[in-house]
């Protein structure tokens, strides 16, 4: 049963978000990151009525903007009875008590506004813990005054899910509990995930990775035939699915993992060890990449940064570069306006830099299906590789 969104006491909750980026950071690249975290906005189910940037060569210290901004907000979230504040960093204690006390609204940072997204699409009873430890410790230096404004609040909504109103009052030895509870809860499903993971070994294990919202449970789907949640909204899939498969009679396991994000909270890959751990323990990672999208060469390296986070690097990766129909459409385009005649197709794609650049690398459609038959027979090869490599004996003999 898939998770609802939760129940507010407005149809629907209200938001303005508000950035700061550095002054050599373009007005294309900020706009950018804004519709990120819009959506991010959109996934927990509030809306974002208006966007405030200040540039500036750091953010304040007090109130993360300054003075002239801060009053401009006042007057912006006083007007439109605006119901929070989403701010595209994370916000000091001290940042959030300040803003609290001048803005009188939820003042939600971008790990807040990630862990609540988490704690709405987790649905296993490991997944649901692992949510739980990161609010929890999230919320330990923070504790100070915190949600005074919000006790008052009737009917929760964005940012207060999980530890709940019960949790606002409690003093850091009560968290500071919950947190080693919830330690040795996870540990117990850690052992759990330990033997199971043991009782496959010597199968080739297989993870799709990859940036928020690039398509993994699609071609999950197409793959191994399976019924995983895909929906496009950022981490529509938080828990780790795996599915057995077999390819010329050769068995693997796929797994399908959580989407990484720029600025993802180090709280939540502490958290999320067990889920991580089926990145950790693969043989081979499907690198999926949003080709359509501006900024999926950033994509990759924030993708690549997480995967040396978690000392999973140096493993053989396949680049699977998703979305070709958008990608073209695009393109398309782009060409009428130089010349009306000319029509790009993937065979354009696969003779690119980012060909060049990477390999292997595969160019699909999961949508439309194109090439699947081509990333299948790319996994073959890299499955059939490793698996011969283990158990030389089931080597096809060369006469």
């Amino acid at each position: 049963m898939k998770n609802q969104l939760h129940i507010t006491a407005k149809e629907q909750e209200t938001a303005v978000l508000v950035a700061v980026p550095e002054y050599r950071q373009t007005d294309e690249k900020t706009k950018e990151y804004l519709d990120e975290l819009a959506f991010l906005t959109e996934t927990v189910g509030a809306k974002s009525l208006k966007r405030f940037v200040q540039k500036l060569d750091k953010p304040d210290a007090k109130t993360y903007v300054g003075k002239g901004k801060l009053e401009e907000i006042i007057a912006y979230v006083k007007e439109h009875k605006v119901d929070m504040v989403i701010f595209d960093d994370d916000l000091s204690p001290s940042q959030v008590r300040n803003l609290e006390r001048e803005l009188e609204v939820k003042i939600i940072d971008r790990s807040l506004l990630i862990l609540d997204i988490f704690a709405l699409r987790a649905q296993t009873a490991t997944a649901r813990a692992q949510v739980e430890l990161a609010q929890y410790r999230y919320l330990l230096p923070r504790l100070t005054n915190m949600w005074t404004h919000l006790s008052r609040q009737k009917g929760g909504g964005v940012a207060m899910r999980g530890p709940g109103e019960t949790e606002i009052e409690t003093d850091r030895r009560i968290v500071r509990d919950k947190i080693s509870l919830l330690k040795e809860k996870l540990e117990k499903f850690e052992k759990q995930n330990y033997e199971q993971r043991k009782s496959r070994s010597g199968i080739v294990r297989v993870s799709l990775v990859g940036y928020t919202n690039v398509g993994k449970s699609t071609i999950m789907n197409l793959l191994t035939k399976a019924d995983v949640f895909a929906e496009n909204k950022l981490f529509a899939t938080v828990d780790a699915t795996v599915r057995k498969m077999v390819i010329e009679n050769i068995p693997l396991l796929l797994s399908d993992t959580v989407g990484f994000i720029r600025k993802l909270p180090t709280k939540l890959i502490e958290s999320f060890k067990s889920t991580l751990d089926e990145i950790r323990e693969s043989d081979l990672l499907l690198h999926v990449v949003d080709v359509s999208h501006p900024s999926f060469e950033e994509h990759i390296g924030v993708v690549n940064d997480t995967l040396k986070d978690i000392h999973s690097a140096d493993k053989p990766i396949v680049l699977v570069f998703n979305k070709t129909d958008l990608y073209l459409a695009q393109r398309e385009q782009e060409l009428k306006e130089e010349n009306p005649d000319a029509l790009p197709d993937i065979n354009d794609l696969r003779s690119s830099y980012m060909a060049k650049q990477h390999t292997p690398a595969i160019f699909i459609s999961a949508t439309d299906r194109a090439n699947i038959d081509e990333l299948r027979q790319v996994l073959m090869e890299q499955v059939s590789k490793i698996h011969f490599e283990r158990y030389p004996h089931n080597a096809p003999q060369v006469e």
